[in-house]
C-alpha cells in the first residue's frame, strides 16, 4: 500500500468519525477531491452536507471558505473586485480576491443565487482563473468547489442549466441515515456539545488543539495520489465499455423502448472523462491498479444523473434520472 493511499484512508477515517451513516457520500467526497473535480451535493435539510464538505476542509491542510449564495449576491461577492487605495497623495486599484480563492470552497444553496452569480462561479470551477478589469488570477493547484442544493422549497430559486450542471464531475445525492445511524449521530453530537462546553470551560484545550493538527493530511498526499490514480490502467474493453454507457444515453432507442420514450438528450463527451477518472479513481481507492467493469458501475449514476434530459412523458410516470441509468446499466453489455 502506498503512501499517498495510507493518507487518504486516514482522511476518510476522520470524516467518517464526524459523519454517521452517510459512508457512500464521504467515498464520493474523496473521489472528487482525488479526481480534481467539483461536485454537486444534493439532500434534504439537515443531512449533513455542509457538515461532510466541512469535515474535508478541517482534515486537511487547506484554506476553506463557504460562499452562502442568496438572491442579493452579486458576482464581485464571489470572486472579488478592484479595490481603489490611496496613499501619499497617489492612488491605485488593486484585486481584493474574494472567497473564491480557496482550496475548497463550499457553495451553501447554490441554486439561491441568480444566473450572473451561477455563471461567476462556473467559469472559475471550468478555467480554473476568473478575470476581473481584464486582468486574469489564477486558482491554487489544490482547488475543488462543492455547491449544495436542496431538493425542496424551490420558491425563489434559479434552477441550474443543463449546460452548467454538465460542468460537475458528480451529483451526490444524501438520503437518510438508518434508524441505528441516527441513534450514533443523536450521541456524536451530544459528545460534541459536552466537549465544548467542557473547552469554553478552560478544560481539554491543548488536547483538542493537538488532535486537530494529528488529523490534518498534507496537500502533497493528494497530488501524490492524483499521479498515482493516472498510472491506472484501463483495458480497451473499460474504455469501450465507457463509450457505450455515454452513447446509449444518445441513441436510446437502439437499446430499449422504454429508454427512447424517456431520455430527451443524452449526455456530452464530459460524462465519458467523468467516468474515466471516477472509476481510475474508485480503482485505486480499491488498492488495484486497472479498472473493473465494477469500478465504473459503482459510480454510473453519480456521473450520468445530471447530464440526462429527461421527457415530459418520464416525468409524467415519475420516471427519476436513477431509474434510467439502470436501465442503461442494464441494457449496455460489456465487449
Amino acid at each position: 500500500m502506498s503512501e499517498a493511499l495510507q493518507q487518504v484512508q486516514k482522511l476518510e477515517e476522520r470524516m467518517q468519525r464526524s459523519i454517521i451513516g452517510q459512508e457512500d457520500v464521504i467515498d464520493r467526497l474523496i473521489i472528487g477531491l482525488l479526481a480534481n473535480g467539483n461536485l454537486l451535493v444534493e439532500g434534504l435539510p439537515g443531512l449533513a452536507k455542509t457538515r461532510a464538505i466541512k469535515a474535508m476542509a478541517k482534515n486537511m491542510e487547506a484554506d476553506f471558505s463557504r460562499i452562502q449564495f442568496t438572491p442579493d449576491l452579486l458576482p464581485s461577492d464571489v470572486t472579488g473586485t478592484e479595490v481603489y487605495h490611496q496613499s501619499a497623495g497617489t492612488g491605485t486599484f488593486r484585486f481584493e480576491k474574494g472567497p473564491i480563492f480557496a482550496n475548497i470552497v463550499l457553495a451553501d444553496e447554490i441554486n439561491r443565487a441568480p444566473a450572473k452569480v451561477q455563471a461567476a462561479l462556473l467559469e472559475a470551477m471550468e478555467e480554473r482563473q476568473v478575470t476581473v478589469s481584464g486582468k486574469t488570477h489564477k486558482m491554487e493547484p489544490l482547488f475543488m468547489v462543492m455547491a449544495t442544493q436542496n431538493p425542496v422549497e424551490q420558491e425563489g430559486t434559479y434552477p441550474l442549466p443543463e449546460a452548467q450542471m454538465d460542468r460537475f464531475l458528480m451529483h451526490v445525492l444524501i438520503t437518510y441515515p438508518p434508524v441505528e445511524d441516527e441513534i450514533e449521530i443523536i450521541r456524536l453530537v451530544r459528545g460534541e456539545e459536552t466537549a465544548a462546553l467542557a473547552s469554553s470551560a478552560g478544560d481539554e484545550g491543548p488536547k483538542a488543539s493537538t488532535d486537530a493538527a494529528a488529523a490534518s493530511i498534507e496537500q502533497e498526499a493528494i497530488f501524490a495520489a492524483r499521479a498515482e490514480i493516472g498510472a491506472i490502467h484501463v483495458s480497451e474493453a473499460s474504455e469501450r465499455y465507457m463509450a457505450d454507457l455515454v452513447q446509449a444515453t444518445r441513441t436510446p432507442d437502439r437499446f430499449s423502448t422504454d429508454l427512447a420514450r424517456w431520455i430527451d438528450i443524452g449526455a456530452s463527451p464530459r460524462a465519458s472523462l467523468a467516468l474515466d477518472k471516477c472509476s481510475r479513481t474508485h480503482a485505486w481507492l480499491a488498492g488495484r491498479d486497472y479498472v473493473d467493469p465494477l469500478d465504473i458501475r459503482a459510480i454510473a449514476h453519480d456521473v450520468l444523473r445530471h447530464r440526462l434530459s429527461l421527457s415530459f412523458e418520464a416525468d409524467g410516470d415519475g420516471i427519476s434520472p436513477d431509474k434510467v441509468v439502470d436501465e442503461i446499466v442494464a441494457q449496455v453489455a460489456l465487449t
